[in-house]
C-alpha cells in the first residue's frame, strides 16, 4: 500500500528523517508542517473530501473530481490548487489531476500549551 504519512514536524526532525534516507534507509512518503494550525489550515474538511474521494481512481479531471464530491467547479478549482502546492495532489502531462496515494495516515502529538 502507498501510503503518505502527514506529521506536525520541526526543521531538525525532518533533517534526521532526510539524512536517514541519504544513508538508504526507507522513509516512505512523508509531508510535514511546522505546526497543527498549518495542517488544518491546508486539510479543510472539504479537501479531505476531495482526497478520499480521488483515493484510488488514478488521474481525473477537475470537473470530474468536483462530480464525485457534489461541488461547484470553480472551488473545487482553488482546493486542487492549495493541494497541488502542498505535494498532496499531481497533474499528469494531459492536466489531470490525481492522487498518488492509496491511503493518508496522520501523525501528531497534541500537547498542554
Amino acid at each position: 500500500m502507498n501510503t503518505v504519512i502527514l506529521s506536525i514536524a520541526d526543521r531538525d526532525a525532518v533533517t534526521r528523517r532526510a539524512v536517514r534516507a541519504f544513508a538508504g534507509k526507507r522513509q516512505g512518503a512523508h509531508i510535514s508542517f511546522a505546526n497543527e494550525s498549518l495542517l488544518w489550515k491546508l486539510l479543510t474538511a472539504k479537501r479531505w473530501a476531495l482526497l478520499k474521494a480521488m483515493t484510488g481512481i488514478g488521474p481525473v479531471s477537475i470537473r470530474e473530481a468536483a462530480r464525485r464530491v457534489e461541488r461547484d467547479v470553480k472551488a473545487v478549482h482553488g482546493d486542487v490548487h492549495a493541494l497541488l502546492a502542498a505535494g498532496l495532489l499531481d497533474r499528469d502531462s494531459d492536466g489531470r489531476i490525481h492522487f498518488p496515494f492509496d491511503a493518508v495516515h496522520v501523525e501528531f502529538v497534541l500537547r498542554a500549551a
